[in-house]
């Protein structure tokens, strides 16, 4: 048995030699911003770019799994139907909510109440937004999700798109880190970590934050 998330636990046997690619989303129209699921920006271009840079040509996945949010499901919607792919819709895994926060710029919360922003980065677990979703329950249903992905698809080689939030829950989740510093993990946007797990080894982070996929 395998411990996920302090309470999450699942059967190794049902997920050996499975491998998860979990891409962060590129650049969305309106640039940098608290945007969690209340914002749902498509991609700009040069977001569009980012994204087909970064997967390539050279990985075989099975299947591609999405945050329903545009800024992830447009693109997974494309090359879904470029390699022929099935995709799957998780709601899951859409981004962190961030309440009062949603949508506003980074400099602008920064300038109008820099203590309450320094809480955030200091204390992210405690020192929420009004109205933000807690973290551990955001990082619990999003390492719930993907406990259960990596079950229904033993064996696969699956790409997920996300977002930062995502990424930084699922490695955070393979680290065994801590919550506290889940906004230690800085991942870009179109980056790529690789999660595998095996009978053998276990629960791996393989790579993190690549920023173009290649031959194996």
């Amino acid at each position: 048995m395998l411990l996920i998330h302090d309470e999450l636990i699942f059967n190794c046997a049902m997920i050996q030699n499975t491998k998860i690619d979990i891409i962060r989303h590129g650049e969305p129209i309106g640039g940098p911003r608290f945007r969690g699921h209340g914002v749902d920006d498509p991609l700009s271009e040069k977001g569009w770019e980012q994204m087909w840079n970064a997967v390539g040509g050279a990985v075989n996945w099975s299947r591609v799994i999405t945050s329903p949010l545009r800024r992830c499901r447009e693109f997974s919607e494309a090359l879904a139907k470029q390699r022929n792919l099935p995709l799957e819709v998780v709601e899951q895994i859409k981004e962190v909510g961030f309440g009062d926060w949603e949508g506003r710029v980074r400099q602008e919360v920064e300038e109008q109440d820099y203590q309450a922003y320094k809480r955030f980065y200091a204390d992210p677990v405690n020192a929420r937004p009004r109205g933000a979703e807690p973290l551990d329950d955001f990082c619990t249903r999003v390492t719930k999700s993907v406990r259960e992905i990596m079950q229904n698809h033993p064996g696969e080689h699956l790409l997920i798109v996300a977002h930062a939030g995502v990424v930084r829950s699922v490695v955070n989740m393979v680290l065994g880190g801590s919550l506290q510093n889940l906004y230690a993990i800085r991942i870009e946007y179109a980056q790529v970590s690789r999660i595998a797990h095996s009978l053998d080894l276990g629960l791996q982070l393989v790579f993190h934050a690549r920023t173009q996929l290649t031959a194996e």
